[in-house]
């Protein structure tokens, strides 16, 4: 269990880095890329202790790193797609009041 518990917390962290380093961070949550990079972390953990890599001579560490770095990966893809996204949305609704 502790082969989730710690690269859970350290995917918390940088989930909040990416929404720190985000310029965009105004059009989402604190929460939203350490939750998205979060449950990233724990459905591949699941899947990589289904699939027995952590018994696996050898293959011991993929329990502890890969959900680490899937999480991280989806905290940031998280932040800068969906910030992007949201800001875009903004500025077209902005827009559209400023016309009317």
């Amino acid at each position: 269990m502790l082969s989730l518990i710690i690269p859970l917390l350290g995917v918390v962290a940088f989930g909040a880095l990416a929404w720190a380093v985000n310029r965009q961070r105004s059009t989402l949550g604190a929460a939203l890329p350490a939750g998205a990079g979060v449950l990233a972390a724990a459905l591949s953990w699941i899947v990589f202790i289904a699939l027995g890599l952590g018994y696996l001579p050898g293959w011991t560490w993929a329990p502890w790193v890969l959900p680490l770095v899937i999480g991280i990966a989806a905290a940031f893809a998280t932040s800068f797609v969906l910030g992007a996204r949201r800001s875009a949305q903004d500025t077209t609704a902005v827009e559209g009041i400023l016309r009317s």
